[in-house]
């Protein structure tokens, strides 16, 4: 197993570094993949192998005529939107995406099949003057340990490798990251599949209360506990205040 998955820990200090570099608010997010030069690199400690990131021309994109190409082989790296983004005013996430294969092994109930063929992550910061007197407990040892306050919590909408009962599940790591399966099994494969999701309603049903005032967008295509490979496609990903 790796030590990536050593909690995702690593993951959430990971974020808290790139995030405390001067990160921008921005009012949407629309972005067609045209380039990558709005996303940073997001790697993970004792991780040799890295998921491979490039822009590809397609005819089968809705705009821009270019798609986000994640080759994942026994690999795990992701990739980090430079703007973070408000919550009320733009709650809506909108994407479109296509894979080749799910992931052979993936099992969102055990460390060893925490892979997905793509992953969005939306990531919340952690904000003291909101926190319970426990959660501040904890932030702030994890602060002494790191200098930087981990973020509070992660929606993650995934494309898993077998159809489940349940709308949410816990990722068996951390309950601070609920897995959403928006898409499951291979019946779509190959298929271009398009989705919109309203993050204050799925925080709240996550956790039990409403979604901090902000918010952070990172993908990821992983394979690295199950030594699989995965090919997926993301057309554009939106983060807006309407409904389109």
């Amino acid at each position: 197993m790796s030590c990536k998955k050593c909690v995702m820990i690593g993951f959430f200090i990971i974020l808290l570094i790139i995030l405390s570099g001067g990160f921008t608010a921005a009012d949407e997010i629309e972005e067609n993949f045209s380039s990558l030069e709005k996303w940073e690199a997001l790697e993970f400690p004792k991780i040799e192998r890295h998921t491979d990131y490039s822009v590809v021309s397609s005819s089968e994109a809705e705009a821009g005529g270019a798609v986000l190409k994640a080759q994942s082989d026994a690999s795990a790296s992701g990739l980090i939107f430079e703007s973070t983004f408000e919550v009320e005013e733009t709650p809506f996430v909108e994407w479109r995406w296509k894979i080749e294969d799910t992931v052979a092994g993936g099992d969102a109930r055990s460390k060893e099949g925490d892979d997905y063929a793509f992953r969005i992550y939306i990531i919340f910061p952690y904000d003291p003057d909101e926190a319970s007197f426990g959660t501040k407990l904890k932030y702030n040892a994890a602060k002494l340990i790191y200098g930087e306050y981990p973020p509070l919590a992660s929606l993650n909408y995934v494309w898993a490798n077998r159809v489940w009962d349940r709308e949410m599940l816990p990722n068996a790591f951390t309950d601070r990251a609920i897995m959403f399966p928006v898409e499951s099994g291979s019946e779509s494969v190959g298929q271009w599949r398009r989705y919109r999701v309203d993050i204050r309603e799925d925080y709240r049903a996550a956790f039990g209360k409403a979604a901090p005032k902000t918010a952070s967008l990172a993908v990821m295509s992983d394979t690295d506990n199950t030594g699989a490979a995965a090919t997926a496609y993301l057309d554009y990903i939106r983060v807006t205040g309407t409904v389109r």
